[in-house]
């Protein structure tokens, strides 16, 4: 892990850590809603039982945060899983309802917190594109 990913890895890593591991049991209605909120915006999840769903979920941040902190786990591909995962979280905010200002990107007040999963996207390119252009040399 290069020095100057280390901020950038561990606090990304801690939190997807500390998400996924606070999801490990949940279940009921908490779970229901979770599942019913991803299934608006990816239909194909609608497939999954709720509780499955929030396990599989977990399961992604745990390995997500994982990867990040990880320091023998290479930059592009934590930052390839990082932007997967970040733009997923952005095409929730950008299909649920009532997360958005009307005919805006900007958010509404409910939409702020998942607003801000767009930093998510900038971090795992900066991990990838800094990946594949390294050791290459300017002419």
């Amino acid at each position: 892990m290069k020095l100057a990913h280390l901020p950038l890895r561990l606090s990304i890593g801690a939190y997807f850590l500390n998400s996924g591991l606070g999801k490990r049991n949940l279940e009921g209605d908490a779970a229901e809603s979770m599942h019913g909120m991803a299934v608006a915006a990816i239909p194909q999840l609608a497939e999954l039982e709720p509780s499955r769903f929030a396990k599989l979920l977990s399961y992604s941040e745990i390995a997500m945060g994982a990867a990040l902190i990880a320091p023998f786990f290479p930059a592009p591909l934590a930052g390839l899983g990082l932007t997967a995962f970040g733009a997923g979280l952005v095409q929730l905010y950008l299909k649920t309802p009532g997360l958005r200002e009307p005919g805006s990107v900007r958010p509404t007040q409910q939409g702020a917190g998942l607003a801000k999963d767009i930093w998510l996207v900038g971090a795992g390119l900066t991990l990838v594109l800094e990946g594949l252009t390294h050791g290459r040399r300017r002419h």
